[in-house]
């Protein structure tokens, strides 16, 4: 059996059912002194516990789904599902309309994400006490735990802007925890708690090894990773209106400094796959240089609910070969299958993307127009193969409701249907890995600060190689007789022949090649957030899809206030006063 960190999750939660609080201040009965924590096995049932939380949560709102918070609500996906009443609390948030602080599903990803943060600071607490020579592991361990309580804290912080940073200094009574505000009233803005972030993922990069032992565990290039991508929402300073007010080329400089580091190792320790598609094939996963950092799920690992399944997008799959039985959400959106057309040229069309839609039939969408690889790695059309498998024709009965949400499926999240790691309990999940950092993803960061440091010409060659690598992933995009899926025609940028490569093209580009390499995988609208242009985006996106679908015509994104969620009522509620409703929500 291989070695792996998943492997032994479930191994762990007799210890954490008798040894420690999953709650921030309250614990539970019949729990076990913490003081006998104390030997080396207890600390990598601590360390593991931390891990488990992070797959063993039972709600399909979980924070490490990123298909709802960050493609559903931006210009990538619509929610899809049986219709605006199914799953309403995800409707109000694609449409910006109706988002209240009472609202499902805000407060489940807030109260397990301190569930998560709790296990890690309780791990911290109990290391600390343990020399190196009782536990050779120590710094490894503490690295890991101190990575995964940051990662949920900055996936807090890009929800809600103003969150109580809780870390291992914070105990005592409940008062205690209830007192920790989710916004210092000495600090001026929201870098004080930008900056808590940097340092715990600094902290975790010096402490973790550059390989570990067991397969899923976080090693330093994933916090190396991180701290250039906190350095980069660091340097986009937002107002209290959460409008884009400095772009410090100081914190630019600095991520780019940590980039390098990772782009330096390219060919040893990371590297672009050669096929795109081995980013979304179960029979990859932990078996990537791409993949910096995966999210470790599993099937029939003996614990009573039949595995740590990515039950937060147990609702994303289509009703279709028996494999599959729900629900039909996550469905691509015409604006985004629109992006993945090319010209002549072999490039984005990126002023007449948009016109006209799958709407007008496959004839006309398909016939006339020369596509992006990626299309076919994202989105099964109705009448073309599912993902990779040319016997598989995806239909449009697979989709619950075409006619509210469009037929075209997102694919990158969901197996073939007949893979061992589907499980249908009467909701429909799998245990693919979700990749959460990827090389690829590095490469198109580090053009984005090159060119914002006025360096344009050093991220071509960065953007082309995601391109060329696109432009290569055509080998599984085959009909069963061979033949290509699609017209498909991508070329890369060639200053003086196909574009003129200044300053203001490249940064189309980059966001163009952002959308279309993280299409439908949750990045899109943290970028939008990131780079100050939510509004315009969305105001562009909902004047055209009004008119496609009905229930678009109330959508409308309110700037200064649905840059980010509302703090959950329950939450405020417990805190007794010490949080602060974010901007516009009452």
């Amino acid at each position: 059996m291989k070695t792996n960190i998943k492997n032994i999750a479930f191994a762990v939660l007799s210890l954490l059912a008798t040894s420690c609080s999953d709650a921030l201040n309250i614990a539970p009965k019949q729990v076990l002194d913490e003081s006998f924590l104390v030997n080396p096995e207890d600390m990598e049932g601590l360390v593991t516990a931390a891990y488990a939380r992070m797959t063993d949560i039972p709600s399909f709102d979980s924070p490490f789904s990123p298909w709802w918070s960050g493609s559903m609500r931006a210009d990538d996906s619509y929610k899809g599902g049986g219709g605006t009443w199914d799953g309403d609390g995800w409707h109000f948030m694609e449409t910006f309309v109706g988002v209240n602080p009472n609202g499902w599903p805000l407060d489940y990803p807030w109260y397990v994400s301190y569930q998560i943060i709790q296990r890690c600071n309780t791990a911290i607490q109990k290391l600390q006490n343990i020399s190196e020579e009782e536990f050779p592991n120590k710094n490894a361990r503490l690295g890991e735990v101190k990575f995964i309580r940051t990662f949920t804290l900055f996936r807090l912080k890009q929800f809600w802007k103003y969150i109580p940073y809780i870390d291992e200094n914070v105990v005592g009574t409940t008062a205690d925890f209830e007192a920790v505000p989710n916004r210092e009233p000495d600090q001026p803005n929201d870098q004080y708690l930008w900056e808590r972030i940097l340092n715990d993922f600094k902290d975790a990069e010096n402490l973790l090894p550059a390989t570990q032992s067991e397969k899923g565990r976080v090693d330093k290039n994933a916090a190396t990773a991180m701290v250039a991508r906190t350095l980069m929402f660091m340097a986009y300073e937002q107002n209290d209106k959460h409008a884009v007010i400095n772009i410090s080329k100081e914190r630019l400089e600095e991520a780019l400094f940590y980039l390098n580091k990772l782009t330096d190792q390219e060919g040893a320790k990371v590297d672009l796959q050669t096929d795109f598609a081995e980013n979304f094939d179960v029979a990859f996963d932990n078996n990537t240089k791409e993949s910096i950092w995966e999210i470790q799920y599993s099937i029939d690992d003996g614990s009573s609910t039949g595995g740590k399944i990515n039950r937060g997008e147990g609702l994303n799959h289509p009703f279709q070969w028996g494999g599959f039985q729900c629900c039909g959400f996550h469905q691509i959106s015409y604006s985004m299958a629109n992006a993945f057309k090319t010209g002549a040229d072999g490039l984005p069309l990126f002023d007449t993307y948009n016109n006209g839609s799958y709407a007008d039939g496959d004839a006309v969408f398909f016939g006339e127009h020369t596509f992006d690889p990626r299309f076919n790695h994202t989105i099964a059309a109705p009448g073309q193969p599912w993902k990779y498998n040319p016997n598989l024709i995806f239909e449009t009965r697979g989709i619950r409701n075409g006619a509210e949400y469009g037929y075209l499926k997102s694919i990158k999240e969901l197996p073939e249907p007949d893979c061992d790691c589907l499980l249908y309990d009467g909701w429909q999940f799998n245990s693919m890995n979700k990749r959460m950092i990827r090389y690829d993803e590095v490469l198109l960061w580090k053009a984005e600060v090159l060119i914002q440091l006025d360096r344009w010409n050093e991220s071509l060659p960065l953007i082309n190689k995601i391109r060329e690598r696109a432009a290569n992933s055509t080998d599984r995009l085959v009909k069963t007789d061979g033949s290509p899926i699609l017209n498909y025609k991508i070329e890369t940028y060639q200053p003086g022949v196909n574009c003129t490569w200044d300053k203001a093209f490249a940064w189309k580009a980059l966001q163009w090649e952002n959308r279309l390499e993280m299409a439908g995988e949750g990045r899109r609208f943290f970028d939008l957030q990131r780079w100050g242009i939510l509004e315009e985006t969305m105001d562009s996106y909902f004047s055209i899809e009004k008119n496609r679908f009905n229930w678009m015509e109330a959508a409308h994104f309110t700037a200064g206030r649905d840059e980010y969620f509302p703090i959950p009522q329950p939450q405020i509620n417990w805190a007794k006063g010490a949080y602060t409703q974010n901007e516009g929500y009452y």
